[in-house]
């Protein structure tokens, strides 16, 4: 049953709960989109989205081929999955309706890449800051202010987002460079970042290694995707990431921005667009020192397989003690 039209987007169910444990209703995720669409379609135009999905009684999932029997006026991208192994048709949010449309879908996250379809390359990188478990907000904060140190170092400069979640991000727009160079470089600086205070940070991507430190994830720059500015998260009242200035940055909270609080805090503004540098070359070094680093994802899955082999070696070493 439709509940009302906007945009010529049919919208259901709109005073329903949006999913289990949320706290909101589907037409605070509704309100939201249009409330933020002027801000939010700028970040997601022309970039396959990958969207996270919520219905009652069903456990949140991932979802990045289109729906099917989507309105023939939304516009998709053919991409290669990887995972599935074959071409998939992502969704192109390029306009209000499109983003009205994904809502009613309740689609909360929307996930992007750093390119554009038909662009020349990759659009920029980010240092994702994942917090150890239990710890205060203010310990991201300390680690983002050594990304921030890292790329000062280097003549970069960069905006720094809420995540949604418990971390923060700090992206870097760039130009001029390959995947594979972004990705490198952003390995680099993850790795001078921990290296400016190695018992805050560390870039250990197996969890037992991180020693209660804040975790400066690489891995999310090249063909990696992230939660998009302004996006929603799965999280009770639905929080969501938010652009915070420098000067700013110590003294937020994450559950300051929701989908309820957010609107009135943008104003007539666009916090993001304003915070963001103009695209940036990589330094030649920060490429070619990244490129010595392994991709952590990589080396993580080698070292967790090394030590899956040792330890069933010392316990079949000890099954033949006992049977000595």
């Amino acid at each position: 049953m439709v509940d009302e039209e906007r945009d010529g987007v049919p919208l259901s169910s709109l005073d329903a709960p949006l999913g289990d444990g949320l706290g909101v209703t589907k037409r605070a995720l509704v309100d939201y989109a249009d409330a933020v669409a002027a801000r939010l379609v700028p970040v997601l135009a022309g970039r396959p989205l990958s969207v996270k999905r919520v219905r009652p009684g069903q456990a949140p999932f991932m979802q990045r081929n289109v729906s099917k029997g989507a309105p023939d006026w939304v516009r998709t991208a053919p991409v290669w999955s990887e995972g599935s192994h074959r071409e998939i048709h992502q969704v192109l949010c390029d306009d209000r309706r499109t983003l009205l449309w994904l809502a009613n879908q309740r689609a909360v996250e929307l996930h992007v890449p750093f390119f554009r379809v038909g662009g020349p390359g990759p659009t920029g990188l980010v240092l994702d800051l994942d917090p150890p478990e239990g710890a205060d907000f203010p310990v991201v904060v300390a680690a983002a202010r050594l990304v921030r140190q890292a790329l000062d170092d280097c003549g970069l400069a960069g905006a720094v987002k809420t995540s949604g979640s418990k971390g923060v991000h700090v992206v870097v727009p760039v130009d001029g460079s390959s995947f594979e160079d972004v990705a490198a470089a952003t390995r680099a600086l993850a790795a001078r970042t921990a290296a400016l205070d190695p018992e805050l940070a560390t870039t250990a991507y197996l969890r037992e290694d991180r020693g209660g430190r804040v975790f400066v994830d690489s891995t999310r720059s090249g063909q990696g995707t992230i939660v998009a500015a302004y996006s929603p998260r799965i999280r009770p009242g639905l929080p969501v990431s938010f652009p915070v200035r420098w000067s700013e940055l110590d003294g937020v909270r994450p559950g300051d921005f929701t989908v309820a609080t957010a609107p009135a805090l943008l104003g007539d503004g666009d916090p993001w667009a304003e915070s963001l540098p103009g695209p940036q070359e990589l330094p030649a070094d920060l490429v070619a020192e990244g490129h010595t680093i392994p991709i952590a994802r990589v080396q993580a899955m080698h070292e967790g397989k090394r030590r899956k082999r040792a330890a069933t070696a010392e316990q079949a070493a000890g099954g033949a003690e006992r049977d000595a």
